[in-house]
């Protein structure tokens, strides 16, 4: 039986998702600059495809190398490591902590 070799892994944050199954996914990295030594970050974005439809802008997502889906695609969402905090839930917490303060 063949084995497959490693896939890779690569954590990052959802930018746009408003195509239908497909998120695109900005991947950060270092680099160190080979004269001056400096570290550097480096972007790349990603489209990753997403079944469920349940990744929103501002997710942190693993995403991991597969087949190729379209011409575009070559990752998929594996999993949600972090939601974005939505505007209706900050505003709740605000108004939450207002009450409290307004109740002191």
């Amino acid at each position: 039986m063949l084995t497959r070799g490693l896939t890779k892994e690569r954590a990052g944050l959802v930018v746009s998702d408003r195509m239908q199954k497909t998120v695109v996914v900005s991947v950060e990295r270092t680099v160190t600059h080979p004269k001056y030594k400096k570290i550097l970050r480096r972007r790349t974005r990603v489209k990753a495809h997403d079944e469920k439809g349940e990744c929103h802008v501002g997710d942190r997502v693993l995403i991991v190398e597969c087949r190729p889906l379209s011409r575009d695609k070559r990752w998929r969402v594996s999993k949600v490591l972090d939601r974005a905090q939505t505007l209706a839930e900050e505003t709740k917490d605000v108004g939450s902590e207002r009450s409290a303060e307004v109740q002191s």
